[in-house]
């Protein structure tokens, strides 16, 4: 696909702006579109243009489209916390569902390239065939957030079937000081005198977000289509996770470590909340993608 416009649908999200960063270094012109303004730009990379956008406003989106006319469109826009999803089911439906779906048919209708974001959420309620959830396995959310995702999955290819909706893990990395992501969020919580609980009973196959980003920006470029998982290689617990950064980061000293608390779901009575499992087998995407999926040490490694 020749470098053209590219909108990306909440832009100023932990993942949104690493995407506008990586779509910007692989050359596309790109609008950024977001409920609020002045978000970080990621390695001083921002978008050409920056609208604000209320996803909650129907008509909003037809004329978002009709305004851009973008030859390939990033859904990344979503109402992802699993508590507020649970307070507001209504919101999130709306927000995960409804959105994606219209999205897709205005994308179908116009003939634009679609990539939507999805999650690792939404399995969990039952085991995967194999080791790891693969494409083939059925959704089985265990919370509102995975039920309105997998709804918004389902009605995306319904509406587009030549889009492309990718499920990411668990993301961490520079959420450029806004404490977002599983490694700024414990950067924050420890700044803060708190001492964080970290579960050791749920795995993950976390992703480092700017590699995340860039294997979305790649996806556009390809004529993949249906569900892909792009995912780290390595099946971790997000105590081993919140280690990993702390010892990437030069906080591998004795007295920081043990203000993190080794926990489980169900000491925090958050068993049947969290997915005791979610890991996502990425083998379909690391034979079609350039972009290496890294694990927590090559990737922390490698980020400044």
């Amino acid at each position: 696909m020749p470098r053209d416009e590219l909108l990306i649908l909440g832009a100023s999200g932990f993942l949104g702006a690493h995407v506008v960063a990586a779509a910007k270094s692989a050359g596309w012109r790109v609008v950024a579109a977001a409920r609020r303004d002045g978000w970080p730009s990621i390695g001083g990379l921002a978008p050409d243009r920056r609208i604000q956008w209320d996803a909650e406003r129907s008509g909003a989106r037809a004329a978002l489209l009709d305004d851009v006319r973008p030859a390939a469109v990033v859904l990344a826009a979503a109402l992802a916390r699993v508590d507020e999803c649970e307070r507001e089911p209504a919101r999130a439906a709306a927000l995960n569902t409804e959105l994606p779906r219209e999205v897709a048919h205005l994308c179908r209708e116009g003939g634009i390239r679609l990539v939507h974001v999805s999650t690792d959420l939404v399995f969990g309620a039952r085991p995967a065939r194999a080791p790891r959830y693969s494409e083939s396995d059925p959704a089985s959310p265990v919370h509102v957030y995975g039920r309105t995702k997998a709804a918004g999955e389902a009605a995306v290819l319904e509406e587009h079937p030549a889009a492309l909706v990718v499920r990411l893990p668990l993301l961490y990395g520079d959420s450029g000081g806004r404490a977002l992501g599983a490694s700024d969020q414990l950067h924050a919580a420890l700044a803060r005198g708190e001492r964080p609980a970290l579960f050791t009973d749920e795995w993950r196959t976390p992703l480092e977000v700017s590699n995340a980003a860039r294997a979305l920006v790649e996806c556009l470029g390809r004529e993949e289509r249906g569900l892909l998982h792009v995912a780290g290689p390595e099946r971790v617990s997000r105590f081993e996770l919140g280690l990993a950064v702390l010892v990437a980061r030069g906080l591998g000293r004795p007295e920081a470590l043990e203000r993190v608390r080794a926990s489980t779901r169900a000491e925090l009575g958050l068993a049947a909340l969290r997915p005791a499992d979610a890991s996502l087998d990425s083998t379909r995407a690391r034979a079609l993608l350039a972009t290496p999926l890294l694990g927590p040490r090559a990737a922390l490694a490698a980020v400044p």
